[in-house]
């Protein structure tokens, strides 16, 4: 197992959920303010971490929400946007372009932006009508647990949210738990995939976008790996027809209301390939949490297994996480 600093990470995770009077206040002043709109936008990584969130309010209430990229609001806009709208957004810099940009688009048509953020003083906190920083906290995204959940809460979609709330303490230990859990498999996966010539990653409803995330932001931008995403919905429809019996799948199984769809990709590539890897969130013991919670969590699980490949992979391909030709290295 590759070291990693266990005292510290649960320290990092306690971080944000020391904020939770504060979020909470956040999400009573949203409610109280009212909206016509839940809107979520962000870049890259920030808005992938979003979208299971927009996920959560769609098929759990009926909130009017939406996302949308922020490179593409500055192109389209959003017609359903307006002053009474509420944009969430994040980033772990403060200074993304496209998500400065869109948030100074959503200030000019007087919506209420709050925002989580890596960086205290960043450019997007001044943006913003309300901000949580992160700083070392992780995951980031129980800033969002906290707050759509109160969100939820107040609006009469989720009564079990305080005692969810107070189960997100214990998020932190129950994380390091899975990387432990998940180290070995995700070393032996590293070291049998990473000169795949093409992988194929695969997922649905709240882990497609840590699939799409995952492929693009570390396999494809951080060690240069060619990888294709698709949902396992769309997989039927194209994707399908490449498999082969040396052609490497790697599946993300949720626990939340799509799981079917992953099953459904999960029995078809069984029979078509022999390099089949799926990463189950169900195989892993949540110390402290609930079990009628963990259909909730399978995003945050998902990220703590792909970062033991991540931290797997770079020491087996020597290639930094951190080494970048083109991204922030010049105009583009």
């Amino acid at each position: 197992m590759i070291n990693f600093n266990e005292s510290q990470i649960i320290e990092n995770a306690y971080y944000i959920y020391k904020q939770r009077s504060k979020i909470e206040a956040i999400a009573d002043q949203i409610c109280k303010r009212g909206f016509d709109l839940l809107f979520f936008t962000s870049s890259g990584g920030s808005m992938s971490m979003l979208l299971p969130f927009n996920f959560w309010i769609n098929y759990s209430s009926n909130l009017p929400t939406a996302a949308m990229l922020s490179a593409d609001l500055l192109i389209t806009g959003y017609n359903l946007l307006t002053e009474n709208s509420i944009v969430f957004m994040s980033s772990k810099s403060g200074d993304t372009q496209e998500t400065l940009e869109a948030a100074q688009y959503a200030k000019n048509k007087g919506a209420f932006i709050v925002s989580a953020a890596g960086v205290a003083g960043s450019a997007l906190e001044m943006l913003s009508d309300s901000a949580v920083i992160y700083d070392a906290g992780r995951p980031q995204e129980l800033i969002f647990y906290l707050l759509i959940g109160k969100i939820l809460y107040n609006r009469g979609f989720f009564p079990g949210y305080p005692d969810f709330a107070d189960n997100m303490k214990n998020l932190g230990a129950a994380l390091m738990n899975v990387r432990k859990q998940a180290d070995e498999k995700c070393r032996q996966y590293a070291l049998s995939c990473h000169k795949e010539p093409y992988n194929i990653w695969v997922g649905s409803g709240d882990l497609w976008p840590a699939a799409y995330s995952y492929s693009m932001c570390v396999l494809e931008e951080s060690q240069w790996i060619r990888t294709k995403s698709v949902s396992s919905p769309e997989f039927f429809h194209g994707t399908l027809e490449l498999l082969e019996k040396d052609v490497c799948v790697t599946l993300l199984l949720t626990e939340g209301p799509t799981r079917p769809l992953d099953e459904r990709v999960k029995h078809f590539a069984a029979k078509h390939t022999n390099k089949l890897t799926c990463f189950d969130t169900m195989d892993y013991v949540l110390p402290g949490i609930k079990d009628e919670y963990r259909p909730l969590l399978s995003p945050v699980v998902m990220a703590a297994v792909l970062q033991r490949i991540s931290k797997n992979i770079e020491v087996i391909t020597g290639h930094s996480l951190d080494i970048r030709r083109y991204y922030r290295k010049g105009e583009y």
